[in-house]
């Protein structure tokens, strides 16, 4: 049974930072891929930074590029989102996501991934 329990969500002034976790287990195959996710209230879910668990390569959305870095723990099997100079706008729930086809074109398409966490509260304050 595949669980992504995402962590480290919470208040936070506008310039400060935050580290998102999504610890996972069940995933039986390396060469997923991860992603980040994330929904304002009153708007559609959208796609954040996904990561090629095997490799290590990264892509953002153009928002967040220089501010927000996706990671791994491979040890840990865990999912990180290092989030700096935060901004009003990045409040929303961040959801971790695992998608077991892999890396591809489709993988800023949130149709595309198989399992989700729960997610976790980002709010950012002015």
């Amino acid at each position: 049974q595949v669980q992504l329990v995402e962590s480290g969500g919470g208040l936070v002034q506008a310039g400060g930072s935050l580290r998102l976790s999504c610890a996972i287990s069940g995933l039986s195959f390396e060469d997923y891929a991860m992603g980040w996710f994330r929904q304002a209230p009153g708007k559609e879910r959208e796609f954040v930074a996904a990561l090629k668990w095997s490799r290590g390569d990264t892509i953002y959305a153009d928002s967040v590029k220089g501010r927000f870095t996706v990671s791994r723990d491979r040890i840990k099997s865990t999912l990180y989102l290092q989030m700096i100079n935060l901004k009003r706008e990045d409040t929303a729930v961040y959801y971790c996501a695992a998608d077991e086809a892999g890396w591809g074109p489709w993988i800023k398409n949130e149709y595309r991934y198989d399992y989700w966490g729960q997610g976790t509260q980002v709010t950012v304050s002015s």
